[in-house]
């Protein structure tokens, strides 16, 4: 339900990305594992996340019966020699195969403006895998922490690990873990989905399967086994956001769009007064705007009808100008930067419950051309 293809695959997305982090909690549980896997020869005291090798991957379901996989690239954790494990998601690098669907993702979902990772932590008692280094292969119900969108939840994950040499483990689910939204509070954010993608079924929990690779910290590098695969073209870490100068002309009309959908910029009621609240949306819009020099940004405010149409024109001006100011303020040239209010003039429904007036009360980011 995290992705929605074309206006399906971000559903199947949201359901992913549920999924995803569950499949990632439990890894980290399993990672204490590792820590006491290597009892044998070449046995080191702390261990750390492989992610090249290492893959998390989510289905989501749309329509009821479109299946859909997606990833999480971006992945680093630890062990440590006393079973301490903890695992980091970087949410930013969900990878659906389409621009616009993860950036739909990242700011609609999982809202990276203000969550921008996820993570698992977990303890576990070495005593319990003293067998491992002999075994080889071991399976486990495993509690663990998942931190997700301001959320902290404790579960329990069944795993195989597998020492796949004396230096190399593999944390895996034995089976898919289903995680279900409404516990980290992304109910809201699934509708947001649905609303961009223009569809209206979207399932509410996700499946994860993971497999995270752990070498001992120290160990010669040595290749695994032929029973491992190499790790697929499409799998270990992407360049995010963050890490580009600039953005491409789609790539950035893209990120304007989906922007203009999080309803996270707030105000005071009947004021042009930017709450405290809008800071890491408007921090967000600053850095795309910035990555998209040649474009010329207009920011759009509109209303409800509550009110006369002529207070409403005028507060809907204040407000644009309000955000416009903000995003100056922050070192974006003026001339990049344009205000206008519309008032109750454009709404995208109908002004006939407090839900809808409130998705009628919003900013909006357009763009085009740079005059030269």
């Amino acid at each position: 339900m995290f992705e929605v293809g074309g206006f399906f695959r971000q559903q199947m997305s949201m359901s992913k990305g549920r999924r995803i982090v569950g499949a990632l909690a439990l890894a980290a549980a399993v990672f204490g594992l590792l820590l006491f896997a290597p009892e044998g020869a070449n046995a080191q005291p702390n261990w750390t996340l492989d992610p090249a090798n290492s893959t998390l991957t989510y289905q989501s379901v749309k329509k009821n019966t479109i299946v859909e996989t997606n990833k999480i690239r971006n992945l680093s954790g630890t062990l440590t020699s006393d079973g301490a494990a903890k695992v980091v998601f970087d949410l930013n690098s969900v990878d659906t195969g389409i621009d616009l669907r993860n950036v739909r993702m990242r700011f609609l979902f999982f809202e990276t403006f203000k969550f921008p990772t996820a993570e698992v932590t977990a303890k576990v008692d070495p005593a319990a895998f003293a067998d491992l280094a002999t075994k080889r292969r071991m399976t486990a119900q495993i509690p663990f922490r998942l931190s997700l969108h301001g959320v902290d939840k404790d579960l329990v994950a069944n795993v195989v690990v597998t020492m796949i040499t004396d230096s190399m483990v593999s944390i895996a689910s034995e089976a898919p873990v289903a995680v279900h939204v409404e516990d980290f509070g992304l109910l809201p954010n699934i509708e947001k989905l649905q609303q961009a993608a223009n569809v209206s079924s979207i399932v509410p929990t996700a499946s994860v399967s993971f497999d995270f690779v752990f070498t001992a910290d120290g160990a010669k590098p040595a290749a695994p086994p032929a029973v491992a695969a190499a790790a697929p073209a499409d799998a270990g870490p992407v360049a995010t956001d963050a890490g580009k100068t600039t953005f491409s002309d789609d790539e950035c009309l893209n990120r304007f769009e989906v922007l203009s959908r999080t309803g996270a910029i707030y105000f005071r009621p009947a004021s042009a007064r930017l709450d405290e609240k809008s800071r890491p949306l408007l921090a967000e819009v600053v850095g795309v705007v910035g990555k998209c020099p040649k474009l010329k940004v207009e920011v759009s405010g509109h209303t409800d009808s509550d009110g006369s149409p002529t207070a409403n024109k005028n507060l809907s001006e204040r407000r644009a100008k309000a955000v416009a100011d903000a995003i100056i303020a922050a070192g974006i040239p003026s001339a990049q930067i344009t205000a206008s209010g519309y008032g109750e003039e454009k709404p995208v429904a109908p002004n006939d419950t407090p839900k809808n007036k409130a998705l009628n009360r919003r900013i909006e980011f357009s763009a085009t051309p740079l005059a030269n």
